[in-house]
């Protein structure tokens, strides 16, 4: 596919500086875009280097004053998302060819809307509804009396367990369990008795779920992804949790039961939430972090257990100097000791 400059730039909002008629047929990184590619540059160590640009054009900061670059540019507001924009002309998503395999298992009182794409071994159980444009990949397994929206897409090996609710353009990667047993324990005696996990899973519009997700149904009423949270790989949510609107979470993420994450929240990789704590909206939690107790909103935290970032920051500074600090406090120790004696 082949698009003009002029096409570009008005599908990414930029101002052009250039030859229009101009056509690139790609997107790609600075270091590699060649002729036929779009690429973009940002920061003093791209910026600098633009001249070095072999790219058919380049989007810049809006406020880039480079006024005589030898390559067309495309100016925008933020030159990272403009380039997304424009990746994805060059790739837009596959429209789903209406198909229901005959090596697809399929329930009763299955319904489902128009042009729905179900792959070779999916299994389908009773009751399904399922929305126009759906899209199921090989060898997902969808429950009894699931509910999922138009423009979804169920990567391949994917389990959504019965009566879970999946909203609208949700794409779940392969590999993911939506519903499965929440943790629930009591204990008798020397052993453990089963809570029954009677709730559900609910996703809601334009949420994306990494591959190999857990997330696991509630005990009472549901587990709760709100609309345009996006999970990365090996993520674990437990029962009951509610993570808010927008918000990101991380590689290996793990948030214990009942917990509730507030809306635009960032946990970074690795971190972990401890049963029932609350994060405010625009929180963001470091990497490697353990979240016992809730988070202000706003807060940004790092540490085991977690303190604000900034004083996170002089304490990794300090460890290092630790056994030097111990050695002087020692010497300290007996000069005073030698002062007492005398």
């Amino acid at each position: 596919m082949k698009l003009s400059l002029s096409e570009i730039a008005l599908a990414v909002e930029g101002e052009l500086k250039g030859d229009g008629n101009r056509t690139v047929s790609d997107a790609a990184p600075f270091e590699l875009a060649a002729e036929e590619h779009i690429t973009w540059a940002e920061g003093k160590n791209f910026l600098k280097r633009l001249h070095e640009s072999r790219a058919g054009a380049v989007i810049v900061p809006k406020q880039f004053p480079e006024q005589n670059a030898s390559i067309p540019l495309i100016f925008a507001e933020n030159p990272r998302l403009a380039f997304a924009k424009a990746k994805k002309l060059f790739h837009p998503p596959r429209e789903p060819e209406a198909f229901i395999s005959p090596k697809a298992h399929v329930g009763e009182d299955f319904i489902c809307g128009e042009q729905v794409h179900i792959s070779h071994f999916v299994s389908i159980g009773d009751r399904v509804r399922m929305g126009n444009r759906v899209r199921i990949h090989p060898s997902a397994v969808i429950e009894d009396e699931v509910h999922i929206g138009d423009d979804t897409e169920i990567c391949a090996n994917v389990t959504i367990r019965s009566r879970c609710i999946i909203g609208s353009r949700v794409i779940i990667n392969a590999g993911t369990v939506i519903g499965s047993e929440g943790f629930g324990l009591v204990p008798e005696g020397e052993t453990y008795v089963r809570i029954p996990q009677t709730g559900i899973v609910q996703i809601d519009d334009d949420a994306e779920i990494g591959a190999l997700n857990t997330i696991d149904r509630a005990t009472f009423a549901k587990t709760w992804i709100q609309k345009g949270v996006k999970t990365d790989n090996l993520v674990h949510i437990a029962h009951n949790v509610t993570v808010g609107e927008n918000t990101i979470l991380v590689a290996q993420v793990g948030i214990a039961g009942s917990s509730k994450i507030g809306k635009h929240v960032i946990l970074a990789g690795q971190s972990a939430v401890s049963d029932h704590a609350e994060i405010g909206d625009y929180a963001v939690i470091g990497p490697c972090s353990g979240v016992a107790k809730s988070v202000p909103k706003g807060a940004v935290v790092s540490g085991a257990p977690d303190m604000p970032h900034k004083l996170w920051l002089k304490v990794q500074k300090i460890i290092p100097r630790l056994p030097d600090l111990k050695k002087k406090i020692s010497e300290l120790e007996k000069r005073i000791q030698k002062i007492e004696e005398k």
